[in-house]
């Protein structure tokens, strides 16, 4: 399957986001603007040079991550769904279970409570 410009930019960009050298380049940056903090007399102009880049690229990151995060929940929940189907004994009706609300989730997972200190009630839950 052909990934569009936007799906390999945005997993490139999460992957170099959360590399060693992301963190280190943005901490060489940091210091060089603090260091130059002297030669500007620590103006409001030199004060809103890291204030305006760090909020732009954070504004842009939160996208970049969301976007990374819905493809890796996607793809878990496909897999989860895969073992959930090829298990004899499993429940196959809380395969969509992602799509209830999140009252319908917290009732599920007291009932799950329950299964777990009663195990054998486990077994007659489908």
């Amino acid at each position: 399957m052909k990934k569009n410009f936007f799906d390999r930019f945005a997993d490139w960009a999460a992957c170099f986001a959360g590399s060693p050298g992301a963190f280190i380049g943005a901490s060489i940056l940091v210091i060089i603007w603090a260091a130059t903090g002297p030669i500007f007399k620590f103006s409001e102009v030199w004060q809103m040079v890291i204030n305006t880049g760090t909020t732009i690229v954070t504004f842009l990151m939160v996208f970049l991550i969301q976007k990374a995060q819905n493809k890796d929940s996607k793809a878990i929940q496909i897999k989860l769904n895969e073992l959930i189907s090829a298990h004899d004994k499993a429940n196959n009706r809380i395969v969509d279970i992602e799509d209830l609300t999140e009252d319908e989730l917290d009732e599920l997972h007291k009932l799950y409570e329950k299964f777990g200190k009663f195990p054998k009630n486990h077994e007659n839950r489908k």
